[in-house]
């Protein structure tokens, strides 16, 4: 079975912003980053097409000719909780709660939010779900999250590296995963 994570196109949020599993504008240069995206996945039969339910994944989706990709929660963003939108920076100096996180945050949650193994535990799920549906080739508009959970999952990399290199905007990563 062949699992194809599409990482979102880039976003209008200032940088260092924890945006998460807010609702956050495109960016302007959306059809060109969705076109390349679109290219890549040309040709592809899917047996079924998931999209995580925050709008810059359903548009993506959209622009790629899947209007009605199945909306899936599992597949959502990380979640900062009260960090969301909140700026990396002004937290880390601001709140004492955040550098811990930064400390551990692969255990560690954010207040009212996740730690990076429930984003990997959600991961899972999905993937087994999918195992279990029979389907053998499946499209997923997600999150730069749930990309690195997938290669955690996968044996590709590690809990400790999986957050120094997430796949940039517009990725497309075909993963095949045994039944």
């Amino acid at each position: 079975m062949t699992i194809y994570f599409i990482r979102h196109t880039s976003v209008k949020v200032p940088a260092g912003t924890c945006y998460g599993q807010s609702d956050v504008p495109l960016n302007d240069t959306f059809v060109e980053e969705a076109t390349r995206v679109k290219q890549q996945i040309e040709g592809v039969r899917f047996d079924h097409v998931f999209t995580s339910p925050l709008t810059r994944c359903v548009e993506l989706a959209r622009f790629c000719g899947y209007p009605d990709a199945e909306r899936e929660d599992l597949v959502k963003e990380f979640n900062f909780g009260e960090w969301e939108m909140g700026n990396y920076n002004t937290l880390y100096r601001e709140d004492a709660r955040f550098s811990e996180w930064c400390d551990d945050y692969l255990h560690q949650h954010a207040p009212g939010g996740e730690c990076l193994m429930d984003v990997v535990e959600r991961t899972r799920q999905f993937i087994e779900k999918i195992k279990s549906s029979g389907l053998n080739s499946v499209a997923v508009f997600c999150h730069g999250g749930i990309l690195a959970s997938a290669l955690i999952l996968t044996g590709k990399t590690t809990p400790e590296h999986a957050m120094d290199n997430v796949p940039t905007y517009g990725t497309v990563l075909a993963l095949t995963i045994d039944h």
